[in-house]
């Protein structure tokens, strides 16, 4: 059971982490946000299941003052991530403020984390989708860097999709594997103690191997 501060400020009640569905997708550079949800339910012990309705996988789990806490990986690919996230939005009452989402960023060196209210979505097509849907870019998220690639412009929407779609090389690895772990400690930090404090102890932190 996560637990929480009652007296800490309004904290997450849905942990949305991006990425692209299936194997071939599996432990690439844009699916950072899925493998940092699939941690947390193994951290939590909770069961991650598909709900058509919400079209993700989904589980939840209480705090211990009782309110819901849900994890979730949309299962609509990542440059419709925000219908997944509306349709929970609206089927549980959530304001914007209690959302994190959670996701690849290549203008961080990889591993380094990086913690807001609120921001643009920084050509990211899932926070395009879900800025969009929301209508409104006023909610926490979470950045895990996965570094960018060294293209020509000519070459940089091709080049781009490459690398995000791509896996890290074992070196890299061992590094987002230890952003993974970094990230689960800034999460549950944000959960007891609310994401600006969290902000001010993550911001810019990075994963040691």
């Amino acid at each position: 059971m996560v637990t929480t501060n009652a007296a800490a400020p309004p904290t997450p009640k849905l942990l949305v982490g991006l990425g692209n569905p299936g194997q071939k997708y599996d432990r690439t550079r844009h699916n950072i946000g899925f493998e940092v949800i699939d941690s947390l339910a193994k951290s939590w012990s909770i069961k991650l299941t598909e709900n058509k309705r919400f079209q993700g996988h989904f589980g939840e789990t209480r705090s211990s003052s009782g309110e819901r806490l849900i994890l979730l990986k949309p299962t609509t690919y990542m440059n419709r991530s925000g219908q997944s996230v509306r349709a929970f939005f609206d089927w549980y009452k959530l304001l914007p403020s209690e959302v994190l989402v959670i996701y690849d960023d290549m203008d961080l060196p990889i591993g380094r984390l990086r913690l807001r209210l609120s921001g643009s979505a920084g050509g990211h097509n899932g926070m395009k989708s879900i800025i969009s849907h929301l209508g409104t870019q006023d909610f926490p998220r979470l950045r895990l860097g996965i570094s960018r690639t060294n293209t020509s412009d000519k070459q940089a929407n091709r080049a781009v999709v490459s690398h995000v779609l791509g896996k890290f090389a074992p070196d890299e690895r061992k590094v987002i594997d230890a952003a993974i772990t970094l990230a689960n400690d800034a999460v549950e930090f944000s959960l007891r103690k609310g994401i600006e404090r969290a902000m001010s102890l993550y911001n810019g932190r990075e994963a040691a191997v």
